[in-house]
């Protein structure tokens, strides 16, 4: 590739605008142009901001061949250094950036191929079905990428079933604790061992006009009208979820991830500077955990969407305090709802000043790779959930929507790396489980299983692995004009 008189192909990246979105398709494009692809990645322009205050304006300069460009997100202009609201954002993108879009892609097309090399393949990620639309308007190949979980997204493509079957709409919120969540669900193949409450949140609906139910269930089945899906998973990890996924949509699956092990084959070059963290990290966490004792650190983080209530970040914070045990904790300034800022009472800080740290935002994949996390508290975000994968260490989950309760189910389960925090906290339930998972039996056992797991992570990444002769195939399809 790249020789001379052969065009380099050029894929144009489209990620849903969130921190969880953002990070799996650029870790994609940075492979895809260590194998000599000119790439273009696609912020949106509030994202594009949050980078420039985040990393610095160079940072967004990129490269000869790795550009970045913006597109506006419908929403109405913000300067907050916040997450923006899921629902407003997903409705907004899928009804306003179809037309932007496009014109960003004939501007590129214009550029002469000498600058740049026409767009030869769109790599949508699977809930932005406004670029899968307009690379079929303008006759351009495209692939979707679901930076999500299998099992998650096989929970969305269940979606109409729940109607059919009569599960939802339901008649009131009295749902919510009745019981009727713990309704074992046998009927979806290729998964096992779930209830109502285990398949992603947004079905928890009394209208199926809901923005959410709507959406995801909408895109995910637009999914399987594409030529290809990409999944930053391995085939071992959702064997049986793939097998069903790959029944329905027989064509071209491609299972490359955890994508973070699969991007140690890039030699570390200019790319190493292209993050794309929307918090300014503190490193320091790092020298903290150095001067820890292995297996004996309890890392909190519940990602970059998670919101909850005062009271329940206290429950957290003395539950985490009372167990005795060291803990890093990242605490985003708009992690408690409606507010800009977290604020813990001074005898919390008191309590905690030998074992504790709290920073705003960390680089989270170097953190479980430490060997003093002995586990992670988290929301189970799928980047969370494999990047704890890779480290070994094994979970306490707390889900706070989507498909984050499915990654759940399946780590308590399937996977066997994880327990689960009753969705109301209470700090006395924290501390047993940190106690628990830090010195007891059942701890113990979740640590070995997560070990196991990260050797077969590293196995599907390394060169004649699963997910490394994957991600080989696709690069031969990426590079042909089909």
């Amino acid at each position: 590739m790249g020789s001379v008189g052969v065009k380099k192909p050029h894929a144009v990246c489209v990620p849903y605008p969130t921190q969880g979105h953002v990070n799996p398709m650029m870790q994609l494009a940075k492979l895809l142009h260590f194998k000599g692809f000119h790439i273009t990645f696609v912020n949106t322009e509030f994202n594009h901001k949050r980078l420039i205050r985040s990393r610095g304006a160079d940072h967004v300069k990129g490269l000869p061949d790795f550009r970045f460009e913006t597109i506006p997100d419908g929403l109405p202009p913000s300067d907050r250094d916040a997450t923006q609201d899921v629902l407003a954002l997903s409705d907004s993108t899928r009804k306003n950036c179809l037309a932007p879009f496009k014109e960003l892609v004939l501007k590129l097309n214009s550029v002469h191929e000498s600058e740049v090399p026409p767009v030869s393949r769109i790599i949508s990620d699977g809930i932005m079905g406004f670029a899968s639309k307009a690379a079929k308007e303008l006759g351009i190949p495209e692939v979707q990428f679901w930076t999500a979980s299998a099992c998650g997204f096989l929970g969305y493509l269940s979606f109409t079933e729940l109607i059919k079957r009569g599960y939802v709409p339901f008649k009131d919120k009295s749902f919510m604790h009745d019981g009727k969540l713990d309704t074992p669900i046998d009927w979806i193949p290729g998964m096992k061992n779930i209830r109502l409450k285990d398949l992603p949140s947004f079905m928890r609906v009394t209208d199926t006009k809901d923005i959410a139910f709507d959406f995801l269930g909408s895109e995910a089945q637009n999914c399987l009208n594409s030529s290809a899906i990409i999944f930053n998973t391995f085939d071992e990890f959702e064997y049986e979820v793939l097998q069903e996924i790959s029944a329905r949509f027989p064509r071209n699956i491609y299972n490359i991830g955890p994508l973070s092990l699969l991007s140690r084959h890039v030699p570390d070059g200019q790319l190493k500077s292209l993050s794309t963290s929307l918090w300014k990290e503190d490193s320091e966490c790092l020298q903290w955990l150095d001067k820890r004792e292995p297996n004996s650190v309890v890392y909190v983080n519940y990602g970059s969407v998670t919101v909850m209530t005062e009271q329940h970040l206290k429950e957290f914070a003395w539950g985490l305090a009372n167990s005795k045990h060291s803990f890093l904790w990242i605490v985003r300034p708009d992690v408690v709802m409606g507010a800009d800022s977290a604020i813990l009472p001074e005898e919390f800080f008191e309590e905690i000043k030998d074992r504790g740290l709290i920073a705003n935002w960390c680089p989270q994949g170097q953190v479980l790779a430490h060997p003093s996390v002995g586990v992670f508290l988290t929301h189970c975000g799928w980047n969370s959930t494999l990047e704890s994968v890779c480290g070994g260490v094994p979970v306490i989950c707390w889900p706070f929507f989507a498909e984050q309760q499915t990654n759940c189910r399946y780590a308590c389960t399937s996977w066997g790396i994880g327990m689960e925090v009753n969705n109301d906290v209470k700090r006395d339930e924290i501390e047993a489980l940190v106690k628990e998972m830090m010195a007891g039996d059942k701890g113990k056992a979740l640590r070995q299983k997560a070990v196991e797991w990260k050797k077969k992570a590293e196995e599907a990444a390394e060169i004649g692995g699963s997910s490394y002769k994957n991600f080989e195939r696709l690069i031969n399809r990426l590079s042909t004009s089909h």
